[in-house]
């Protein structure tokens, strides 16, 4: 379908038929990736694709050769699943696939390289520093407030806000079942409003502000049942949300992002200079019914069977 997000589904010839669709796997974000998995493989199916759900195991690479589909729809959340990883092997195998390619995922997922990179687009992103899990658990490394978050995770898993007051870091940090790597981003924290914007293609959709009666919009407040509440389109001045829309695209193109993403931002109205701050971009967004990217679709009149042939028709190999 190539990448123009305003094409549908029945406009276009199909290339594809038989379609692996790929959930669950082992990372912390298991569930939600079955969740993912399932409403994409049902979306499809209305859509007249043949889909294959697999839930993915180590042998990956053999239930895919025995599903023996046309393409893969990638609907895998967190570390293997979107760091570059299983696009490794979907090229390895010459499987068509959706989403962003391998470089692209490994730069999105480590929060470090992709500011990185934002800066060099001139992308503004929160000041932030690598350092150990130790290190973080033993005293203030930021002057507080700042946040603690996992370096390769997604979904807010393990996410901390340190506040100006708090003692010391979360106690968190020292459990001996921290299972998220042993590098933590420390970042400056932004107040204000949590914007996101999603991206199909070479267009972004619109903004979405996200607000949680919860302490801040973690993993409860993303997946829980009246965790969060979604205002789209945000009410923001024009000119916010147009600047929104572009840094949003030009995030998504510096990382070399494809198809489908979604780029997270802080809004801080109440700064002086510069008030508006991507936090990151996510290669896989989520696909439940509480998910922001379909939301943003189906705003445009794009039917969640239509988002997800959209996806699947862009799929290839050597992305």
């Amino acid at each position: 379908m190539g990448n123009q997000a305003d094409r549908r589904a029945g406009s276009v010839t199909k290339k594809y038929n038989r379609i692996a669709v790929l959930k669950g796997g082992w990372s912390p974000e298991r569930e939600v990736s079955l969740d993912s998995g399932a409403a994409a493989a049902k979306a499809l199916s209305k859509a007249g694709y043949e889909p294959v759900e697999i839930d993915a195991g180590r042998d990956l690479a053999a239930q895919l050769q025995a599903a023996n589909p046309d393409a893969v729809f990638n609907a895998l959340h967190g570390q293997w699943g979107e760091d570059g990883c299983v696009q490794g092997l979907f090229e390895v195998l010459d499987l068509p696939y959706t989403h962003s390619g391998v470089l692209a995922s490994a730069l999105a997922m480590d929060k470090q390289r992709a500011k990185a990179v934002f800066e060099d687009a001139g992308i503004p992103s929160p000041h932030g520093k690598i350092v150990s899990r130790e290190d973080a658990a033993g005293g203030h490394v930021m002057k507080p407030p700042y946040v603690v978050k996992p370096n390769a995770q997604g979904s807010s898993v393990g996410v901390y806000i340190v506040r100006e007051g708090d003692n010391r870091p979360p106690s968190e940090l020292t459990s001996k079942d921290w299972s998220l790597g042993e590098d933590v981003l420390v970042e400056k924290f932004i107040p204000g409003r949590e914007l996101t914007v999603a991206v199909m293609g070479d267009r972004a959709l619109c903004v979405t502000e996200i607000t949680t009666a919860l302490k801040f919009y973690d993993y409860e407040a993303k997946y829980a049942d009246g965790g969060s509440t979604h205002v789209l389109p945000a009410d923001l001045p024009d000119a916010v949300t147009e600047r929104c829309l572009d840094l949003a695209l030009r995030a998504h193109h510096s990382l070399g992002c494809r198809g489908l993403s979604r780029a997270d931002f802080r809004y801080d109205e109440a700064a002086d200079g510069e008030q508006l701050f991507c936090l990151e971009v996510n290669t896989q967004p989520g696909l439940t019914a509480t998910s922001l990217a379909p939301e943003q679709a189906a705003h445009l009149g794009i039917s969640f069977p239509e988002l997800c042939a959209w996806i699947t028709e862009d799929a290839s190999c050597l992305r």
